[in-house]
């Protein structure tokens, strides 16, 4: 689910710091992360796909926002997760959603740049999907991409670049594969009960969503320290000082549940998400990053969103390099070398200048203090919010058999 961000819009897109910065006990997380169990719904009713989605889920953590016309059940769960795993769902038949969000890698590629189903190159790096359904936004530089049925668009049907590359001219065939299963066909007909031909597109990316909004991570060591679970070695509990801390200021962009400032729950969908310019480029000394790599900036076309990019949650960051939009940070060392450099210097080529001296940077990137010592702390507290249950849990992964 990598993204391909949709044309400019009208108008100014306001950004504010985050009202909220969650302190560490605010982060709790006890038992196993599978986000859910077999139950009715709290009404008592069943749902017409069946037995309800009951969720399961750790401290910290409230049930994120679901649309009405999309509640979650099992059923639609599970047909979403032998969706999102089968390489059918491309128009060649040799790519599926987990071709760039790979259970081992916490759903993630591990490459610098996704490509597609046809070979095609990305602009921009894979992101990882746990904790997906708490994203305020959803992808790279969107501030209107805020549903997973929206975005998933994108993916299945965009054509610049192509991903599954779903399009008019086998958009029909493609969706014959599943209307001709047998197998498929119960699932669909058990996850939208009541439908007379519920084999369509509609359905088969409310699916999708619904698996994706069960993948819930919150069983790391870092998690179940916090529950009592668990200890930090010395070193890994003054790298979390660090992270919660002035000197550093990790948690200032990274301090919902999910280590990120983009956190929207049911109860509470946030209005007005952050994207930030770290110093990553700044072309000539203008301020310019790469197109089509220019952040928020390719939606406005305001000057002042030029670089900004979400913030990457940082569960399993372990797990998911290489780093930034673009993938050219390929370790935990050097991302943080990078922010105690205060950004970036391209010393030559087509890019070159300095993204320390960016004046569209996050004023708070050059007030980071780090030394060798410090950075190695952080690393090693950044280690702990890997969740190996996560990245294991059946649940998530590939059905045996349709």
């Amino acid at each position: 689910m990598t993204e391909n961000e949709q044309p400019k819009t009208k108008g100014r897109l306001f950004h504010r710091p985050l009202a909220f910065l969650c302190a560490a006990l605010a982060l709790q997380a006890c038992g196993g992360g599978s986000g859910s169990s077999a139950s009715k719904a709290p009404s008592g009713e069943t749902p017409p796909g069946g037995v309800a989605w009951q969720w399961n889920l750790p401290a910290g953590f409230t049930p994120p926002p679901v649309p009405k016309d999309n509640p979650m059940s099992v059923a639609k769960v599970e047909l979403g997760r032998a969706l999102f795993h089968d390489v059918r769902l491309s128009g060649n038949a040799t790519q599926s959603c987990a071709s760039c969000h790979t259970q081992e890698s916490a759903f993630t590629d591990n490459r610098s740049l996704s490509r597609g189903s046809t070979g095609e190159v990305h602009p921009r790096n894979a992101q990882p999907l746990a904790n997906v359904a708490w994203n305020t936004t959803l992808t790279w530089a969107n501030p209107n991409e805020r549903t997973l049925e929206h975005q998933m668009l994108t993916p299945i049907f965009g054509t610049n670049p192509v991903e599954l590359g779903v399009n008019e001219g086998n958009r029909a065939s493609v969706l014959a594969r599943f209307q001709s299963d047998a197998g498929y066909a119960q699932r669909f007909k058990a996850a939208f009960a009541g439908e007379a031909d519920p084999v369509n597109w509609d359905n088969i990316v409310k699916a999708i969503a619904a698996f994706e909004r069960s993948l819930v991570s919150a069983d790391s060591r870092y998690d179940r320290s916090v529950a009592g679970k668990a200890s930090l070695t010395a070193q890994e509990t003054r790298g979390m000082k660090l992270f919660f801390g002035d000197q550093a200021r990790c948690s200032q962009c990274h301090g919902s549940p999910n280590f990120n400032d983009q956190f929207s729950t049911a109860a509470s969908l946030q209005a007005d998400p952050s994207f930030h310019n770290t110093g990553l480029f700044n072309i000539g000394g203008t301020g310019a990053y790469p197109e089509p790599n220019r952040g928020v900036f390719e939606i406005t076309g305001q000057a002042q969103d030029m670089g900004r990019f979400r913030a990457a949650s940082l569960r399993n960051i372990e797990l998911t390099a290489p780093y930034m939009h673009d993938g050219s940070i390929g370790t935990l060392e050097a991302v943080l070398d990078f922010y105690a450099a205060g950004g970036r210097e391209v010393g030559n080529g087509l890019y070159a200048g300095d993204g320390r001296l960016n004046p569209y940077k996050d004023e708070r990137i050059s007030q980071i203090r780090l030394d060798a010592t410090d950075k190695a702390d952080l690393v090693a507290f950044l280690k702990t919010l890997t969740d190996t249950a996560f990245v294991t849990n059946p649940a998530f992964s590939a059905p045996a058999s349709r």
